[in-house]
């Protein structure tokens, strides 16, 4: 686990194309042939998970009475916001140092999975292994959140849903809702800790407002689609071919010609601010990194998953305040991402 505040290495997506589809053969062979035997411990598991980690995310006043899995760390932060200490939360992927798109489930991922009473995705093919661990262990009972279904603002081609305050209102909106289902009595916790979690996202808001009345229209450059989300809204122009955006995030070479408009605005300062994925790197994002420092453009970094030590708020405004540092010319944040 890469500690909070150090920048993980880049994980490589070249390939990542066949690799998924290698992958998903292999989840749907061995290794799901293997989770098949593990749920055979279920339900010698269900009665000890809940009291070995409750410890961890409630108080000993309070007894957690659902299991929830998050397929990642950002959605369990909600997640946990919004349940408080009625429920036991897992995540997936928390390690920043993984690439999602890439990642392999486990055994016990599939074992978490098969006694959760709730689970909650991101979908729109951003984590589709997680729909192979729910088909290895059917559950009527049990209820599923997409985050990509429920979220009323979607960009086209740009499952990273999670960036956009709007659609993460929703979720937690959802998450709520499930949890008064699945445990009606404490109704009016879930209720009050929406509240309070929807009102905190109205500091993110101010912060993208404010960029927005200062900066709109200013070009900027992306490697990836990620921060279109909060790009647009910002009131930014993203100069950066889409398709070039797009190939980068699928792990596969962008046209030719993308790079060189990419390079050319770059090199004639034609954008005022770069933005990458810090969990991802390639031949192409470092190329656009190097040639944007020696061409004094500033660089960001933002995260695909979050950092650890951060809550969803928090992990939010500092990336936006690194961009709004960025944007003003000054030292702090520029060229350095997020600290």
């Amino acid at each position: 686990m890469v500690k909070s505040g150090t920048l993980p290495a880049p994980a490589s997506r070249r390939g990542a194309g066949s690799r998924r589809l290698a992958c998903c053969r292999r989840l749907c062979g061995t290794f799901f042939t293997a989770i098949a035997a593990a749920i055979v411990l279920v339900e010698a598991a269900s009665m000890f998970f809940p009291a070995a980690r409750a410890q961890t995310v409630a108080p000993r006043t309070a007894s957690p009475c659902l299991n929830i899995v998050a397929a990642e760390n950002f959605y369990q932060d909600i997640a946990r916001q919004i349940a408080g200490p009625y429920a036991r939360v897992e995540s997936v992927l928390s390690n920043p140092n993984i690439d999602p798109h890439e990642y392999e489930p486990t055994v016990n991922d599939a074992k978490e999975v098969a006694v959760a009473n709730l689970v909650i995705e991101s979908g729109g093919g951003y984590d589709d292994w997680m729909n192979k661990l729910l088909s290895a262990s059917p559950n009527s009972a049990r209820l599923v959140i997409n985050a990509w279904d429920i979220s009323p603002l979607k960009l086209p081609d740009n499952e990273h849903v999670w960036y956009s305050v709007e659609d993460m209102k929703a979720v937690a909106a959802a998450m709520a809702g499930d949890l008064k289902k699945l445990c009606p009595s404490r109704a009016p916790v879930f209720d009050k800790n929406l509240k309070i979690f929807t009102g905190s996202l109205a500091g993110i808001r101010a912060k993208i407002g404010g960029i927005a009345r200062r900066f709109s229209g200013t070009p900027i450059a992306l490697t990836e689609p990620i921060f279109l989300y909060q790009a647009v809204p910002m009131g930014l122009k993203v100069l950066t071919p889409f398709a070039l955006q797009k190939a980068v995030a699928q792990g596969i070479d962008p046209p030719a010609n993308t790079v060189l408009i990419a390079q050319d605005q770059i090199r004639k300062k034609m954008v005022r601010l770069l933005v990458y994925n810090r969990q991802t790197g390639d031949r192409f994002t470092a190329r656009l990194k190097d040639l944007a420092k020696s061409s004094g453009v500033p660089v960001v970094g933002v995260m695909e998953t979050m950092p650890p030590g951060k809550h969803y708020q928090s992990w939010m405004l500092d990336q936006i305040a690194a961009v709004e540092s960025a944007l003003r010319g000054s030292n702090h944040g520029a060229g350095s991402g997020v600290r």
